[in-house]
């Protein structure tokens, strides 16, 4: 007869069933939490807390009045930025005050720039030029009297092209408006010198500005010098 088996005792792992009590337990708190069961505030934990106001105080908050400044303010600023850059624009390339009327040619001597205005008024063409370093040249009215497609400076300082005369300097010298000379094959300026004095007694202009103004100014066209 065999021997009675002896019943082995079951020893319960204590360290087993406290972590999967705590996994359990852990498992309950995030799935009640992801429904919202859980209390809000101070059962939180501060770092949860902190997450949130972080979160709240980065996120934009509506402010009737912030938006009402906003929705004012930037456009009462355009307005004032607009407006001066049309008057700075105005200032600069509208025509100068008693300027004549009618078809004409107007020449700043202050501020180096030339109009074409044609018949009726509008300002056809404007832009800037180097008139003379010296003071040859009397605020007036004058007429377009000679023309030349090509010419050579007085005491051989360079050629120039479509050179349109209205005028005679102290010395007899023709002033009129033509393109920047070149002498030895390079031009005496710089286009970025236009808009300076340079010349000494006529009104230079950029070569496509000059053919313009060729185009736009036959014999007997007025020209208006001013200040």
């Amino acid at each position: 007869m065999a021997g009675k088996r002896r019943a082995t005792k079951v020893r319960p792992r204590y360290g087993r069933i406290t972590a999967l009590g705590a996994s359990v337990a852990v498992t309950a708190v995030a799935v009640a939490g992801g429904f919202g069961l859980l209390p809000s505030g101070g059962d939180r934990s501060d770092a949860a807390a902190s997450l949130t106001t972080t979160a709240q105080e980065s996120a934009p908050k509506a402010s009737p009045e912030r938006t009402d400044a906003r929705a004012s303010t930037p456009s009462r600023g355009l307005v004032d930025v607009d407006g001066s850059r049309i008057a700075a624009l105005s200032e600069t390339t509208g025509l100068p005050p008693d300027s004549g009327e009618g078809r004409r040619i107007v020449f700043s001597e202050g501020r180096q720039r030339v109009w074409l205005v044609d018949d009726s008024g509008k300002i056809v063409r404007t832009y800037l030029v180097s008139g003379s370093l010296t003071d040859n040249l009397f605020e007036g009215t004058y007429s377009v009297y000679s023309r030349s497609r090509n010419a050579v400076g007085i005491d051989d300082s360079g050629t120039m092209e479509y050179f349109v005369r209205f005028t005679q300097g102290t010395g007899g010298a023709a002033i009129g408006f033509h393109t920047i000379p070149v002498d030895e094959g390079k031009p005496v300026q710089t286009l970025g010198q236009l808009g300076t004095p340079q010349s000494h007694g006529c009104i230079r202009q950029e070569r496509s500005n000059a053919i313009a103004l060729w185009e736009f100014a036959p014999i007997g066209t007025t020209v208006v010098v001013t200040a």
